[in-house]
């Protein structure tokens, strides 16, 4: 069996690994555009932020060329797939080194192309001092140059522009986050949560330009940032409004959703036979909605890319979806979500209600305690979880976790007011908060 694997980052790496793991006899050829596989970029901000242990971004790869070579596969680095025809099998590469291409056929493709950063309409783009924030060769260039760039704005308000902001703002840096939204994170979180996050934004001199529209760069070296509102000058910006599927090569060949993710079935074969797809070029199946979805998140990546090694010779282990859970630390404040918020409920056309608690995660009578903020949606008429946010000085990201477990199970709000969960007042009390926002949720019901 010959697998031709295009992209190794999160999913490739896994396809890789999990193929030469049921298939050891397979033939498996990689090719990958850049000259490295695995990283993390998640990592980026915690990088600029001094939080990376020994100051080193090694750490941030968790597998080489060398080790998938090492398992069996042959890994071409810098060879770029410039045409791919399904019907036939064949595609063409070309080898960036020398610019030399040649063809290539195949049993079985798997696509793991990943996503590409959106660029926006702004006038100015070109600026020589606008950089991306997506892969490693973006990470190197803006590990070399931050450190003499005073004043840096950061457009758009998602979770890597707000860990973005935090990381330069610990580093001494003059922050401007600038978004069209009026709330950052405003697809993930409501607007009680993030309000919290912008006071203390604010608290740590991190400058929010929420609810503006960037419409020029100008200028080089300090560089100009104007807005409907306001203009800023700085002297480094970062995009970070959003990703894109990285399927052009695909396009007329497969089912894709309207913004080009491929679409695959429940065991990550797309609509042509012996095509694969895992990752960020690919749709998810998002439980809360039971409906195709586009989430571009290394867990979904890692999870689609070991399902497509498990299913490549034959359909045997099912896509389970996703709840596209996430979380993140800001400061001293720990956020997670997972599922649907009351507005994206909404937007889906879901009957749906919202229920928010406030309360300490263990009992008064401890030395200490901490409030924990939360919120559930629910569906009233089925009363089954659709998505819930918590935040708190406390760690309460396994209780995202958990949620999540609600949601893939179809668990409603009296599953979750009485469901068994451990009580010691180190940790918790007689009813563990998560049973106290069911409770909150069935109160609400019936009033």
């Amino acid at each position: 069996m010959k697998v031709v694997v295009i992209g190794c980052t999160h999913a490739g790496t896994f396809a890789i690994k999990q193929i030469l793991t049921e298939h050891p006899d397979a033939e498996v050829t990689v090719y990958e555009r850049n000259d490295n596989v695995s990283f993390l970029s998640c990592g980026i901000a915690l990088y600029l932020g001094g939080q990376i242990k020994n100051d080193d971004p090694s750490g941030l790869f968790y597998s080489s060329p060398e080790e998938l070579a090492d398992l069996g596969a042959d890994v071409k680095m810098l060879h770029e797939v410039t045409s791919v025809d399904t019907k036939n099998k064949t595609l063409s590469v070309n080898k960036l080194e020398d610019n030399n291409s040649f063809t290539d056929t195949y049993d079985k493709l798997v696509i793991t192309t990943g996503s590409l950063p959106i660029v926006p309409p702004i006038k100015g783009m070109d600026n020589d001092n606008v950089y991306f924030c997506k892969n490693w060769n973006d990470a190197k260039t803006l590990f070399e140059i931050s450190p003499d760039k005073k004043r840096v704005a950061i457009i758009g308000a998602g979770y890597i522009g707000v860990e973005l902001a935090e990381a330069y703002q610990r580093n001494g840096h003059e922050v401007t986050l600038i978004d069209g939204s009026d709330h950052i994170m405003n697809k993930y979180y409501n607007g009680e949560f993030t309000e919290i996050i912008e006071q203390q934004f604010s608290d740590h001199n991190i400058n929010l330009g929420l609810g503006e529209q960037v419409n020029e760069l100008v200028g080089d070296a300090p560089i100009t940032v104007k807005t409907n509102k306001n203009s800023y000058e700085v002297d480094l910006v970062i995009l970070c409004v959003g990703f894109k599927p990285n399927t052009e090569l695909f396009k007329g060949q497969l089912d894709m959703m309207p913004n080009g993710a491929i679409i695959t079935d429940d065991y990550m074969q797309t609509s042509v036979p012996d095509v694969f797809g895992a990752g960020d070029s690919v749709a998810v199946h998002y439980n809360p909605t039971h409906s195709n979805n586009y989430i571009p998140l290394a867990t979904n990546a890692v999870r689609q890319g070991i399902l497509v090694g498990k299913n490549i010779s034959k359909p045997t282990v099912k896509y389970m979806g996703t709840q596209s859970s996430s979380g993140l630390k800001l400061f001293d404040l720990n956020l997670a979500g997972t599922g649907l918020t009351l507005d994206a409920a909404k937007a889906a056309g879901i009957s749906a209600k919202e229920v928010t608690l406030k309360d300490n995660y263990r009992p008064e009578f401890m030395k200490s305690t901490t409030p924990v903020l939360m919120s559930l949606v629910y569906n009233p008429d089925t009363r089954k979880i659709l998505g819930g946010s918590l935040l708190s000085e406390y760690d309460i990201s396994q209780s995202a976790n958990t949620l999540s477990v609600c949601i893939q199970n179809g668990n409603t709000i009296d599953d979750l007011a009485m469901v068994d969960m451990l009580f010691q007042p180190q940790f918790d009390r007689p009813f563990n908060y998560l049973n106290e926002l069911g409770q909150a949720a069935q109160a609400q019901e019936n009033n």
